[in-house]
């Protein structure tokens, strides 16, 4: 097995996914496709990637009637390539809608789309691999097809209308393959035998028996079934659409086809032109660009109001990020502000940790005057330009924790530098145009507060981390905490180095009130360490841990020796070697603020180099500038929140929410060794395993298989902490909370017949969306899955009455017999469900399940 470990907790920075992507008329602009650094330099790459999406284009154009097309395209290939490529601006590889990167243990070569959210919601990314791009073969049809099936998941939120999990039902009687439209053809044939054969479990996958497509067909939909049909120019839409088929797309989205997602529903329901354009369609444009070594600026307030602790808050969180979080061979410049603004220290190489040490010991201490965040910026955008001349690809960190003297009018001009700003306002009375710098820049914003109890500036420098793609090279934190201590106090704890990392590893320990804390770690093997390196303007101790730090349970105890003070500690480290990519953690919520009146979520990922890791345990924390803290655990059970169970994306709803601006940390553990790998397949074009060609099957090579002997996630316990982005909840003057919501859809609902007996499962929603107990349940069935859609109280009404609904995300389930008598062979029945609050607040209609009866 690979031991290749990366366990990413994503969480990206705008309300959508598919950051940079523009609708500009009829064209689609601002794509960007990003190459993984582990792939060779091969010009026929690029080619190949300007061919399919040329291609793609070609094909939307068609698909979409003649209204939308790719008009232009940015590649952004890896640092290591030596080929004259132009300077990128402010694409990086974790913002690329498209990445080409080596295959992974479950996916292989397969296209797919990684979705997190509902349905009509973007996707973060389209993976695709050199192999895919460069092998001429059939397996998924052409690769310009592929890409729109991609689009169409990445971009419109829409799912397969295959289903390998279920690809066959019974409709009036007759076998069907799970597809739409049921005008496309095929026969039923046996991969062993190649003969004709009939599945004979109808509720569940056949072994050896699958549905193998005419190679020549008629039928124009649908491209989320199979794109590889010549024929096939259509999404499906209301008047074709198969409700019936039990594929991903009738239960995410209610049984409605994909063109009304993606007229109704999707980000662009609202923006595709009415007018279509003569053909051909335009041909797309490509720019392909490189990012060069990193250079940052970090652009320092040192204002009268950045007195007393706010000083030293700021010189602790900058010498983090200077001592363990910039990677080597970058570039840091500092400059400081206050009415004027002054270089602290110029463009400075990093190829050392003294030239880390001298440039955090000039971090400032003394602050005085007023502030002008114009002046500050405009001094980073200088020190920028003294390597090369340029700016443009460059970086600013920004701190300020006031607002300005004069009118911030220099966004523009931070925008047209071609650097990204991230932005960080520290108390309560930050800028608020310091999130729109950030936000036009391409950089990330972040609200910090004053008190060492969250370590909210620590986290935020520690996150500010860059990726080509090479997770080795990043500085990964596994432990923040704030903690308060008695006058002779101690807190003890325990973080876990695992398999995938021990390089670089660095305790840090913050206090606020001298005399300091003696502090004393343990190794797993005894070794004690209490020999701290001080910081004494800056309230800090460290301790680099030499060499790869010793795998296992580190114990740390920290004994307060003065008056109460609260403290913070914080660990982080490296990959263990350039071979395997730690496991990391990244988060963040679907949208960046919220007026209440709708749900936020919050999101968690986690993978092994591409591979779901499931059953770690992810707790978030969410606490805003007004101190309302909430902790939530996010559940990957593929229910409320959760769109897909065990596929290592983890989620849960915030609901209780209450005006101001919030931080998000994540932690992600695993104690017990109890996490593992997921085969759960991504959304994706299907794998053509072969054509009826003049009657006789021609098969394609069979997938690779996955035994689950590999899938143990054998990294040891693990243990990492990371924040997303804030965001603010603006509640209207006089709401001192958020709507009160009903409970959450269920999706998950399923249906297995035994005899006469139905037995039908699904997850617990909450009262308000997946929090809390709902109060009963409405449960119906019809022989008519429309009835269930849009008359739900004309079905059949299940008597439920003694099933108490279960804390939300429990496992529920309910056996009976119909009522209107014994089931006739071939007789198929649906079923849904409904949850109702004590408010009296309905859920939507859940996804349809049913059963068939069978005899013989």
């Amino acid at each position: 097995m690979a031991s290749k470990v990366a366990v990413v907790l994503i969480m990206l920075y705008l309300s959508g996914f598919t950051c940079g992507i523009r609708l500009d008329g009829n064209g689609y602009t601002d794509i960007l496709i990003a190459i993984n650094p582990a792939v060779t330099e091969d010009p026929l790459l690029l080619e190949r990637i300007k061919d399919m999406v040329s291609e793609a284009s070609s094909y939307l154009f068609q698909v979409m009637n003649n209204k939308l097309y790719f008009k232009n395209v940015t590649i952004l290939v890896p640092p290591n390539w030596t080929g004259n490529y132009s300077r990128a601006n402010t694409e990086t590889y974790e913002k690329a809608n498209i990445i080409i990167d080596e295959p992974n243990l479950s996916d292989g070569n397969n296209p797919y789309t990684l979705q997190y959210g509902k349905c009509g919601t973007e996707g973060r990314y389209i993976h695709l691999t050199p192999d895919f791009l460069k092998r001429d073969e059939r397996f998924y049809g052409p690769r310009g097809r592929v890409l729109v099936h991609e689009w169409a998941h990445l971009r419109w939120g829409v799912y397969d209308e295959y289903d390998e999990r279920k690809p066959f039902y019974i409709d009036n009687g007759k076998l069907e393959a799970t597809r739409c439209t049921k005008d496309i053809t095929g026969e039923w044939r046996s991969i062993s035998s190649e003969l004709t054969c009939t599945p004979t479990n109808i509720n569940g996958e056949p072994s050896d028996c699958y549905f193998f497509l005419h190679e020549s067909q008629t039928a124009k939909a649908s491209v989320m079934y199979s794109q590889s049909i010549d024929s096939v120019v259509e999404f499906c839409n209301k008047k074709n659409h198969n409700a019936k088929a039990p594929n991903m797309q009738n239960r995410m989205c209610g049984g409605r086809s994909v063109e009304e997602v993606i007229f109704s529903s999707s980000v662009d329901s609202q923006n595709i032109p009415s007018c279509s354009l003569p053909s051909p369609s335009p041909e797309p444009t490509f720019s392909v660009v490189q990012k060069q070594q990193r250079v940052v600026c970090l652009v320092l307030d040192i204002s009268g109001s950045m007195g007393g602790q706010r000083i030293v808050r700021q010189r602790q969180a900058a010498s983090l990020f200077l001592k363990q979080i910039i990677e080597d061979q970058s570039y840091a410049g500092i400059v400081t502000f206050q009415s004027i603004a002054s270089v602290l220290q110029p463009l400075t190489l990093i190829d050392h940790l003294e030239t880390r040490e001298n440039l955090a010991d000039s971090l400032p201490t003394n602050p005085g005057g007023g502030t002008e965040i114009c002046v500050g910026l405009f001094k980073g955008l200088e020190v920028l330009k003294t390597l090369d001349g340029f700016s443009n690809g460059k970086e600013i960190i920004f701190l300020t924790d006031g607002e300005s003297n004069s009118p911030i009018n220099c966004v523009n001009d931070a925008t047209e530098s071609g650097a990204t700003v991230h932005t960080i306002t520290l108390g309560p009375n930050g800028d608020p145009r310091m999130r729109e710098m950030s936000e036009k820049t391409g950089g990330r914003f972040f609200y910090a507060g004053d008190t060492l109890n969250s370590n909210d500036l620590v986290d935020v420098f520690a996150s500010l981390t860059t990726s080509d793609g090479d997770l080795t090279q990043q500085t990964i934190q596994l432990e923040s905490l704030g903690f308060t201590v008695s006058g002779s106090g101690l807190f003890s704890g325990t973080v876990s180095i695992d398999k995938t990392i021990g390089n670089n590893t660095a305790f840090l320990i913050l206090y606020e009130h001298n005399p300091p804390p003696t502090i004393l770690v343990e190794s797993p093997s005894g070794q004690k360490y209490n020999t701290f390196k001080p910081d004494t303007p800056g309230n800090s101790f460290t301790l680099n841990i030499p060499g790869t730090a010793e795998e296992g349970k580190w114990t740390y105890n920290i004994t307060n020796n003065g008056q109460k003070q609260t403290m913070s500690i914080t660990v982080t480290s490296r990959a263990v070697s350039a071979d395997v990519p730690p496991v990391t953690v990244k988060t963040h919520m679907n949208q960046q603020s919220s007026n209440g009146t709708k749900p936020m979520v919050v999101f968690a990922a986690v993978s092994q180099n591409g591979l779901p890791v499931i059953l770690a345990d992810v707790r978030a924390t969410l606490e805003s500038d007004a101190g309302d803290k909430q902790e939530m655990d996010l559940l990957d059970n593929g229910a409320g929140a959760d769109a897909f169970r065990n596929d290592g994306i983890y989620s849960r709803y915030f609901t209780r929410m209450k005006g101001g601006k919030y931080n998000l940390k994540v932690r992600v553990q695993d104690r017990d060794g109890k996490a593992r790998f997921s085969l759960k397949r991504h959304s994706g074009a299907m794998y053509i395993p072969g054509y009826v060609v003049d009657g006789k099957l021609e098969l394609n090579p069979p997938k690779p298989s996955v035994g689950e002997e590999d899938l143990v996630a054998d990294v040891g316990n693990f243990s990492r902490t990371a924040i997303g982005e804030s965001f603010t909840v603006n509640l209207p003057p006089g709401v001192p909370t958020a709507t009160k919501f009903p409970p959450n859809t269920i999706t998950d609902l399923n249906a297995e017949l035994v005899k006469d007996i139905v037995l039908l499962t699904w997850t617990a929603p909450g009262e308000d969306l997946d929090q809390g107990t709902a109060s009963e349940y409405e449960i119906r069935y019809s022989e008519d899955p429309d009835v269930l859609r849009s008359k739900f109280s004309n079905a059949h009404l299940i008597n439920s009455s003694n099933l108490l609904p279960s804390e939300s995300g429990s496992s529920e389930q309910l056996s009976f017999t119909p009522t209107n008598g014994t089931m006739k062979n071939g007789t198929t029945l649906f079923f849904a469900v409904k949850a109702v609050d004590k408010d009296m607040l309905s859920s939507e209609t859940s996804n349809l399940a049913q059963v068939t009866k069978v005899i013989g």
